[in-house]
């Protein structure tokens, strides 16, 4: 039986999809001396592999000891949710979208029949009312009048 693409481990190109670029964090971008005051060349060099030295050590013992425990528990996780979508969510959905098939043809008739002519009555009738504003010299009030048309 062949693996297919999905299956097969790449060792070389472990980040595909760049999942991880926010944390790549080097030497460089964390200690920088300025050129007006510098440490021995000896001491930043061994600062440098101790750092280098470190980092690696350190992620690769909680890589052992905790990646195998992480990924069960990861991979549980995401099958609990691959279950209950497929065998409890989408049963319900799709049992509600048949359930309210009816109720949507009823409220489509109700709103065909009656709401929608309504509105266009009340729209005509609004449409018809035209407002002209005046301001009369000798009081210096506006006066406002509706007319309907």
């Amino acid at each position: 039986m062949s693996k297919s693409e999905s299956e097969i481990v790449d060792l070389e190109d472990r980040d595909p999809r760049n999942l991880s670029q926010h944390i790549q964090v080097s030497w460089s971008d964390i200690f920088g001396e300025p050129g007006s005051i510098r440490s021995p060349e000896c001491a930043w060099s061994v600062s440098q592999h101790c750092f280098k030295l470190s980092r690696n050590v350190v992620y690769i013992c909680f890589t052992v000891l905790c990646a195998p425990v992480v990924s069960c528990i990861m991979g549980a996780c995401f099958a609990c949710i691959s279950f209950q979508y497929i065998w409890c969510l989408n049963p319900c959905l799709r049992l509600w979208k048949i359930s309210c098939g009816a109720t949507r043809n009823f409220v489509k008739g109700v709103t065909n029949g009656i709401v929608i002519p309504c509105a266009e009555a009340c729209g005509y009738v609004l449409s018809q009312i035209r407002v002209r504003t005046s301001v009369m010299s000798d009081e210096k009030e506006e006066n406002v009048e509706f007319l309907i048309v």
